[in-house]
């Protein structure tokens, strides 16, 4: 595997790990990535919303499950009552979120995230090219006084760390792998726009849409609704217990949706050539 499309860690671990990946592209449903008795993780669409407090974390729950066909749904008999949010996506963010099945369960994985044993990894197309091709971004975020919608990269904020590498580059827009280290609101989106890399379809942040780019096709699929980013694969670590199914790590991938893959395709090589390398569908 070439150098640039080792993401942040082997994608192939050898022994002592489960890897999941979910083949085809990705449509308007959220769609069912595994489950088990413990936990269920689901391909969120873009546009879903899973704004909502601690007291009413159900309705986050029952709008998730609502986007499932509902012959998924059935078969894997999952029910607002019987599931526990683990984590969250930006409303305009798609990919993997996860579901515990048990108290037990959610008290381990929010665990492990809080201590950072869980390893996020989310695929973005950014405008521009980073420079150098991998580093970290490390500005504190916090409100923006003049939008409330809006997160700032402030001295007054709270202490924010991301990773970044490029996976390709084509004129005007980059793929990228990024890492969170922190869980800041908008945290991935406000330091890219702040190192003036803002996401592509990303208007709170993002500035003008087309960069100066003349071509007609590739005009339209540079100008989604929603911002190109998507959380692409986690990686869980071991969860022993005496009827455990995680006794090794569970490493699980989605894929990304419908006209990100029809951007990727767009752009041709080498984003194209560096997304199916890396076992991006497109």
């Amino acid at each position: 595997m070439p150098h640039n499309l080792v993401l942040f860690s082997a994608l192939s671990r050898g022994p002592g790990h489960t890897e999941v990946c979910q083949a085809g592209l990705m449509g308007a449903a959220a769609t069912i990535v595994y489950a088990d008795h413990l936990l269920v993780a689901i391909n969120k669409p873009p546009g879903l919303s899973l704004a909502t407090s601690r007291a009413t974390s159900a309705t986050a729950v029952e709008r998730l499950l609502s986007a499932l066909p509902g012959a998924e749904r059935d078969a894997w008999g999952l029910a607002p009552d019987g599931l526990w949010l683990v984590h969250r996506l930006d409303v305009g963010t798609s990919g993997l979120v996860l579901l515990a099945r048990d108290p037990d369960t959610h008290r381990a994985l929010t665990a492990a995230i809080a201590a950072r044993r869980v390893e996020k990894t989310y695929l973005a197309l950014v405008w521009g090219r980073p420079r150098p091709p991998f580093g970290e971004l490390e500005g504190r975020i916090g409100p923006d006084p003049s939008d409330r919608r809006r997160m700032r990269v402030t001295a007054e904020g709270k202490p924010a760390h991301s990773g970044y590498r490029v996976l390709a580059a084509a004129p005007h827009v980059t793929l990228v792998a990024l890492r969170a280290h922190t869980g800041r609101t908008h945290q991935l989106r406000v330091h890219l726009a702040h190192a003036g890399h803002p996401i592509v379809g990303d208007d709170l942040y993002g500035g003008p849409r087309h960069h100066g780019i003349r071509d007609a096709r590739r005009r339209h699929v540079l100008a989604p609704d929603h911002p190109f980013l998507h959380a692409w694969r986690l990686a869980l670590p071991p969860m022993p217990g005496p009827e455990s199914a995680h006794a090794s790590e569970l490493v699980l991938t989605a894929p990304v949706p419908a006209d990100f893959a029809a951007a990727i395709e767009v752009l041709g090589d080498p984003i194209l050539a560096a997304a199916r390398a890396a076992g991006i569908p497109a």
